[in-house]
């Protein structure tokens, strides 16, 4: 059922707000077009660099319908939505508007942490009630549970709408072991910057970015470069020129990094919603320096 193909460079959009912490469509929108304009291959919408707890249900749905209208069919949409209750979970994507949305990223259920079973039920009931494809999210940092290799093999195996999974677990092993199982055409997608050209190498098929919010012409020659499967000393070169900036995108937790790189270059302000805050004056000088090297 892969209707779209997620190949390539997907950036995690953050939610830029105004200093009243209402939410800044101006500045969206020209993130959007800026993302565009760099060769992004598709969004995702509502992700964990979205900010997406501290944003109410409206809120939720306006700027969904907003990346949809701006973007206009340009590029794929990818829509994040999980909670730790199947059933309200399935209520909610029974609910939602999916005109312009392509598929949603569903994060592991946070907090419960269910067996790999509860796990594997969890997402054939999400698969039964999405009407577009599922791509699984196995961030356990976050979650507090691993997806393990056989579930997400099981899932991609029984539920013909899941498609793929974005792996921010950290560990190439299991990666490579996804890789290695996973059946035709399921895409093993990378959820960590820092470990991009690995996975893609391995047989991965890009990433969604963080890091892409500030610099996509740059995130995208290093997927591209990656895919052609060329060795590439510039490649190479690249990844050691932004590995500091790669780190400190999270050293204060994400999107505290890249808000603060945004805001250097201009394109919005600098504001987070408690209970998340921008990153310390120290991380925020230890960013510039290091954005310095690319003006």
């Amino acid at each position: 059922m892969l209707e779209v193909d997620f190949t390539g460079l997907g950036v995690a959009l953050v939610t830029p707000f105004k200093p009243d912490e209402s939410v800044d469509y101006d500045s969206l929108e020209g993130l959007l077009e800026f993302q565009i304009d760099n060769g992004v291959d598709y969004f995702v919408v509502l992700g964990t660099t979205g900010e997406t707890p501290t944003l109410t249900q409206e809120e939720q749905q306006d700027v969904v319908r907003f990346v949809v209208e701006k973007t206009a069919g340009r590029v794929p949409i990818v829509v994040g939505v999980a909670d730790n209750c199947t059933a309200a979970l399935v209520e909610q994507i029974k609910a939602m508007d999916f005109d312009g949305v392509s598929a949603i990223l569903s994060a592991a259920p946070y907090y419960n942490k269910p067996e790999q079973e509860g796990l594997y039920r969890h997402y054939c009931k999400v698969s039964e009630a999405s009407p577009v494809p599922v791509i699984l999210y196995n961030v356990p940092g976050r979650s507090g549970v691993n997806i393990e290799v056989e579930t997400v093999l099981r899932l991609a195996r029984d539920c013909k709408n899941v498609i793929g999974v974005k792996e921010a677990s950290g560990d190439m092993d299991q990666i490579k072991a996804i890789i290695e199982g996973a059946p035709q055409g399921f895409h093993i997608i990378s959820g960590d910057d820092v470990i991009t050209t690995d996975v893609i190498l391995s047989g991965g098929v890009g990433v969604i970015s963080v890091f892409g919010n500030a610099f996509p012409k740059e995130m995208k020659w290093l997927v591209d470069s990656a895919l052609s499967g060329v060795k590439s000393g510039a490649r190479e070169q690249m990844e050691a020129d932004f590995d500091k900036l790669f780190h400190l995108m999270f050293v204060e937790g994400n999107p505290a990094g890249v808000k603060a790189l945004l805001s250097l270059r201009g394109m919005l302000k600098n504001v987070l919603r408690l209970p998340l805050t921008v990153v310390s004056a120290e991380t925020e000088a230890r960013i510039a320096q290091e954005f310095e090297k690319f003006r």
